[in-house]
């Protein structure tokens, strides 16, 4: 599962607090690993984190409350900062090195003899994903075979590549979304005690 912990549009106290929260969790689930992260502007806080687990924290959608009073600005009114976690949808992957199923046939057309008593068209399927790849072109199966490998290769990276550039517009899709209110969990003063 892919968590992002994000500071949204909030001050460099939100940012903070995402620094803390990450913390907090890596500290309730010893598993979960930094995948990549964007600084904020205070040493030490961030304005988004992707986090990687392999627990079910899905409980955890929603808006974090941080009631404190600014680390930053000492006579600032505000003691209330709201993060927002959010499950992204993780990359399917298309493993090439998965199943591949080869299907021979008849090419047809054009080629001569050899063409159309020969089994030269080359069908490759990749199991897993489903992706099918197909070459006549060329006048031995070899040729084909190799062809349609070439092809196969490139429609899975492609769609590697697609699912990646999702997950990436996702992820800033959830930054820029907070919902203040109702949070999924509160924590209190410097030291972050959670509250409930």
């Amino acid at each position: 599962m892919i968590l992002q912990l994000s500071s949204g549009q909030g001050p460099a106290e939100c940012e903070l607090g995402v620094a803390l929260l990450m913390d907090a969790l890596k500290e309730e689930f010893p598993d979960i690993e930094i995948l990549s992260g964007c600084k904020g502007r205070e040493k030490g806080g961030y304005r988004s984190l992707l986090l990687s687990t392999e627990v079910d924290l899905s409980f955890l959608e929603g808006s974090v409350q941080w009631i404190c009073q600014s680390p930053y600005r000492p006579l600032h009114p505000r003691k209330n900062w709201y993060m927002d976690v959010s499950v992204i949808p993780e990359v399917e992957d298309f493993d090439i090195e998965g199943e591949i199923r080869a299907e021979t046939f008849h090419s047809g057309g054009k080629g001569g003899q050899n063409v159309n008593k020969v089994e030269t068209g080359v069908r490759l399927i990749h199991v897993p994903s489903g992706v099918t790849a197909v070459s006549t072109a060329r006048r031995s199966q070899h040729a084909n075979k190799k062809e349609a490998m070439c092809r196969l290769n490139a429609i899975l990276q492609d769609r590697a590549d697609h699912a990646r550039s999702e997950q990436t517009k996702e992820a800033w899709r959830e930054h820029t979304r907070i919902v203040r209110g109702n949070p999924v969990r509160v924590y209190e003063g410097r030291s972050f005690i959670r509250k409930r």
